[in-house]
């Protein structure tokens, strides 16, 4: 299993769409934290989450523990056949989402010209510039 971490970086919640159930988490390049990389996390089909408005030291996205998952299940009724799709957002744990497996984008900011996003539906996906992506499990 891979896990997606980008710890030291600033992440927000940048939307979420419920009409299709969809998750988007982005870090965008900062002076701050000394990037140059826009990054968005995709998740879709969401039945669950539990989130924070800013991930100010990154992600570490991973497949819930069974400890974990026994946990949020008491807890919030995410049946037994959910634990394969129960994704932490933390390393520690605390923020969690139940969807499907999670996706990833990453590019030069610099690079993305006239583009606002990684995830859009208009634009051709392997882009014109370098990019690199993958998925969460």
């Amino acid at each position: 299993m891979t896990d997606f971490i980008r710890e030291g970086r600033l992440f927000r919640v940048s939307g979420f769409v419920p009409s299709h159930r969809q998750l988007f988490l982005t870090s965008e390049a900062t002076l701050v934290d000394r990037t140059t990389t826009m990054i968005e996390v995709y998740i879709g089909h969401v039945g669950l989450m539990l989130l924070k408005p800013y991930y100010e030291n990154g992600l570490h996205i991973r497949r819930a523990t069974a400890a974990e998952f026994g946990m949020l299940s008491e807890r919030h009724g995410i049946q037994p056949q959910d634990a394969v799709y129960t994704w932490m957002l933390e390393r520690e744990g605390g923020s969690f989402v139940v969807g499907s497996n999670p996706s990833w984008r990453e590019a030069e900011y610099e690079l993305m010209g006239e583009r606002e996003a990684l995830y859009d539906p208009r634009e051709p996906w392997p882009p014109d510039f370098p990019a690199e992506w993958g998925q969460v499990g």
